[in-house]
């Protein structure tokens, strides 16, 4: 819970209300927010006492968003929209919390889904965009997400395959571009911004998530 959040007239354009806010908040009353490449629920409830909007993330997921008594359903979704990066945080840190340690079946089984899901999807990109990538392999690298080799050749971490789709596809994107632009020049963030425009929430997820 994070009681202190309360200003209502910060926005942030990265999250979007998915359905209208415009009926009375009641008990049991939801909606749907698209965080980054996620949907969802928030459960919107009205508590007199309140005295701030109060956003929760529940263990399941979904979120809970109290408005105060004089709240409007505008500055809720205004609340809602600022806290973009706060939500996506905190999920991390409950999913940390929830999550069971990888068995080395289970990263083995991962690794498998990764060398057909990942190729599979490097090579449909590819081919979008106009790319020839050389061999694909599938590594457990510790410090890189993807690499490109002079001769054309990628590798990519197993653990891409369990992202959200538009992260693994900025990584894979990444790598491709640097097919034509070998450095990070302007030249080379030009391309990433041509063929994946939203790359910087992407690479923002990665440094806040990442590493869990």
């Amino acid at each position: 819970m994070n009681p202190l959040i309360s200003n209502p007239q910060s926005g942030n354009g990265g999250l979007q209300i998915a359905l209208p806010l415009g009926r009375p908040a009641s008990a049991g009353a939801s909606q749907t927010l698209k965080v980054g490449a996620r949907i969802l629920v928030v459960h919107l409830v009205r508590d007199a006492r309140a005295r701030r909007y109060v956003l929760r993330v529940n263990r399941d997921g979904t979120l809970r968003l109290t408005l105060p008594r004089w709240g409007s359903l505008e500055a809720a979704r205004r609340f809602a929209r600022a806290e973009r990066r706060w939500i996506e945080r905190e999920r991390a840190r409950l999913l940390r919390r929830m999550a069971p340690s990888i068995s080395p079946a289970e990263r083995a089984m991962l690794t498998r889904r990764a060398r057909v899901e990942l190729t599979a999807r490097l090579r449909t990109l590819a081919a979008q965009h106009g790319f020839e990538a050389g061999r694909v392999t599938i590594r457990d690298q510790r410090s890189r997400w993807g690499s490109c080799s002079p001769r054309g050749d990628i590798s990519l971490n197993w653990r891409l395959v369990t992202m959200p789709d538009t992260v693994r596809d900025y990584v894979l994107l990444h790598e491709l571009a640097h097919l034509r632009e070998p450095n990070h020049s302007r030249r080379f963030w030009r391309l990433m911004s041509q063929i994946c425009p939203d790359w910087r929430d992407a690479r923002q997820w990665l440094r806040e998530h990442g590493s869990s």
